[in-house]
């Protein structure tokens, strides 16, 4: 691939417009990806709650964890497990406990084989060190600036 600017350039390059367009392009392709099956990224946010957990979730603590990400707030979230309740992937019982169904465990293993995909897509020619690096490097701008940010 060809960089933009030199490297000279590119020290002086604004690290607001950098991740804001990182952050738009990996999104951006998540989207599409996951459209392309028939289902939204916080859907899927949803379905890999309630499949990977350690132990039963309630609707709650799902949209607890998942308002936050990426800014979708408690109304996309709840709509959005409204969602995969009537999509037949999850099941919801009288204590808001989610589960997944047959149907939702099968559609969430195509969706993760799609996430694999797409994460070994974004991944190529950047080795683990470097990936660790950059995490490290927005967290510190994140610290630096005041910010918080966090993801189980």
């Amino acid at each position: 691939m060809q960089y933009s600017h030199t490297d000279a350039e590119l020290l002086q390059q604004p690290i607001g417009y950098w991740s804001w367009a990182a952050y738009k392009s990996v999104v951006d392709r998540i989207r599409a990806a996951l459209s392309g099956i028939g289902t939204t990224q916080p859907q899927w946010w949803v379905l890999a709650q309630v499949a990977n957990a350690d132990r039963v979730k309630t609707r709650d603590e799902v949209s607890r964890l998942l308002r936050n990400y990426l800014g979708a707030g408690p109304e996309i979230m709840e709509s959005e497990i409204d969602t995969t309740i009537s999509q037949g992937w999850i099941t919801e019982d009288a204590a808001g406990r989610l589960s997944l169904t047959a149907d939702g465990r099968a559609f969430y293993d195509r969706a993760a084989a799609v996430q694999d995909e797409l994460r070994a897509e974004r991944h190529a020619g950047i080795p683990d060190e470097e990936y660790l690096i950059t995490l490290k490097v927005l967290q510190r701008f994140i610290h630096n600036t005041g910010g918080q940010a966090w993801h189980h």
